[in-house]
């Protein structure tokens, strides 16, 4: 199981995600850094844990304003390995990530229309470097106006019928809450069904017992922020889930 640490930008700045609520998100305060800069949190964070390869979500995309592409820049240049979310919906978009140098790109349930879209999506995109995301809200999908499903299994069966491979299963809802994962049951009945497919999740980890017990569950990554910015994991605590392949 490999750690990702998610980077939340907004307004130039990393901020603190709490329970999806985008407009209570207030810049990063952490025990590592005194600065909120993304290429200075990222920094801190490689040089305290050893972690190259992050989770950004780009909030002003996502709510459609001017997306942080310079800051991306940066952290590509600097060696970082990005996921991001971008709130992408149109596929030129997502093909504009990835030739700046981004690692995969995620498309989002709650910014896809149509999900008859996404076979085309992984045809042109290929599925090591497109990664679909499983937005939920206390257990909802975030379904934006279209023809998704309203079943989260049902969700996962049109995209792994449209040759997706790779899968972020996230309740937003959880986020910063500090009260564990609670996707992991969602987790376990995809992974019976999908035993091939990639699976990652996160939102509300609290310390090293919940990755000891994530670790014994199907799936492959974790995603935490706020439990590495307020102390609760240590260097050691990761060691075990650093430095793995892809």
């Amino acid at each position: 199981m490999q750690v990702i640490p998610v980077l939340d930008l907004m307004n130039g700045l990393v901020v603190r995600g709490v329970g999806g609520r985008r407009d209570e998100y207030r810049p990063l305060v952490s025990t590592l850094v005194d600065s909120a800069r993304p290429l200075d949190v990222a920094r801190c964070l490689r040089d305290h844990f050893g972690l190259d390869h992050y989770y950004l979500a780009d909030l002003d995309g996502i709510l459609g304003e001017i997306p942080h592409w310079e800051a991306i820049g940066w952290l590509v240049a600097d060696g970082f390995r990005l996921d991001v979310d971008m709130g992408v919906s149109e596929l030129n978009q997502a093909e504009r990530l990835l030739r700046r140098g981004t690692h995969r790109v995620i498309v989002a349930l709650e910014c896809l229309a149509d999900p008859k879209q996404l076979e085309n999506w992984v045809r042109k995109l290929g599925t090591d470097r497109m990664i679909f995301s499983l937005d939920l809200q206390g257990g909802a999908p975030l379904v934006s106006e279209g023809s998704w499903p309203q079943e989260p299994l049902e969700i996962v069966d049109l995209a792994a019928s449209a040759g997706v491979t790779q899968l972020i299963v996230l309740d937003l809802a959880q986020v910063g809450s500090d009260t564990g994962v609670g996707t992991v049951e969602l987790c376990r009945r995809i992974a019976e069904k999908y035993p091939l497919l990639s699976i990652t999740t996160g939102g509300g980890v609290r310390n090293a017992d919940d990755l000891r017990q994530l670790s014994g569950e199907p799936i492959d990554g974790v995603l935490i922020a706020s439990a590495l910015h307020d102390g609760k994991l240590s260097p050691q605590d990761l060691r075990p889930f650093v430095n793995l392949e892809d």
